[in-house]
């Protein structure tokens, strides 16, 4: 089996994952905190952006994953698996500058919703559908 969509999703969303962890990395040691947030507010908001990312696009893959190997078309993914990605870069960079509200969170954190329902909705047909 192949799923050359996904791994081109993955790839490219496995890149901004490694972005995001290194900004959590620069933050520790620029700031020499090599645990927890210490109070700054820099470093919980990239350690928030990070961790915000993992607990979306897993299943934003799966999901992905599961519809290309059920046959969903090849534009339907790539809208699904880009439109992930600028969702998620929306978020990173909205939140980045602001722990209050701002236009990239709010849209980053909508559009992400959307992706995952469309793919959870889909995934269910697929799966009623036979």
């Amino acid at each position: 089996m192949h799923a050359p969509i996904t791994a081109l999703w993955a790839g490219l969303l496995g890149i901004l994952l490694l972005f995001l962890s290194g900004r959590v990395v620069n933050a520790r040691n620029s700031e020499k905190i090599l645990f927890g947030d210490g109070g700054n507010v820099v470093l919980q908001r990239h350690i928030r952006v990070h961790a915000n990312f993992i607990e979306y696009v897993p299943l934003g893959l799966v999901l992905l994953l599961v519809l290309e190997l059920n046959g969903a078309s090849p534009r339907l993914l790539n809208l699904l698996g880009g439109s992930l990605l600028v969702a998620r870069l929306l978020h990173a960079f909205g939140l980045s500058r602001s722990t209050g509200t701002s236009v990239g969170r709010f849209v980053g954190t909508v559009a992400t919703w959307v992706v995952l329902t469309a793919e959870s909705g889909l995934a269910l047909y697929t799966y009623w559908a036979g």
